[in-house]
């Protein structure tokens, strides 16, 4: 090998070892922090007690039934309202019943023991969608409107097979099934 060449080699092996005791020895102060997040959404579990509300036989015009029931927040998240459907099969018997919400218990505060809130027949009612958790007296006392997570609302209900007067007769033997679902919807999103 010619002078040359080793010089020429000896140069590159120095630059070579020279660039790694540079990069060798290139030194900074670090510092790592890991988080762990989660997200976890919520329930909105709401439930009917009883879940059979009415089941009566031998109706006639004037009879009315009372009967009391607790919608029921088993969720995680606040209900801001409750959706009340009604469905049914015989729309001739539909118009002489009457609805009497009579009141909710938890909403109205101090009222009368037969404040009626709403009455409506349940023709009238079929494509209605009341809110049944709103406050809808005005009183300083009682619960705001909705429902929170883990607490009831208790209701009372009439049901009147209304005596109209006139008669009644092709209503005999008829019966009815009612179908009332309750919708609930969350509360508004907001800053967490």
């Amino acid at each position: 090998m010619s002078i040359k060449k080793k010089l020429g080699l000896g140069v590159a092996s120095a630059a070579l070892g020279l660039s790694l005791v540079a990069g060798g020895t290139f030194a900074y102060f670090s510092d790592t922090e890991i988080t762990e997040n989660t997200f976890a959404a919520g329930t909105l579990d709401l439930s009917v007690d009883p879940s059979t509300i009415i089941n009566v036989n031998n109706l006639k015009p004037g009879d009315w039934m009372n009967r009391t029931f607790k919608l029921k927040n088993d969720g995680t998240l606040d209900i801001s309202k409750v959706i009340l459907t009604t469905d049914y099969d015989n729309e001739e018997l539909a118009k002489h019943i009457r609805v009497n919400f009579l009141r909710n218990l938890d909403k109205s505060g101090v009222v009368t023991p037969n404040d009626i809130v709403y009455s409506t027949t349940l023709d009238q009612l079929k494509g209605t969608a009341p809110d049944a958790v709103q406050k809808k007296i005005w009183s300083p006392f009682g619960e705001n409107s909705g429902l929170k997570a883990g607490t009831k609302d208790d209701f009372k209900v009439q049901f009147e097979f209304v005596d109209n007067g006139k008669d009644q007769n092709h209503l005999q033997n008829a019966s009815l099934k009612l179908t009332w679902t309750f919708e609930a919807k969350q509360t508004a999103g907001e800053s967490r």
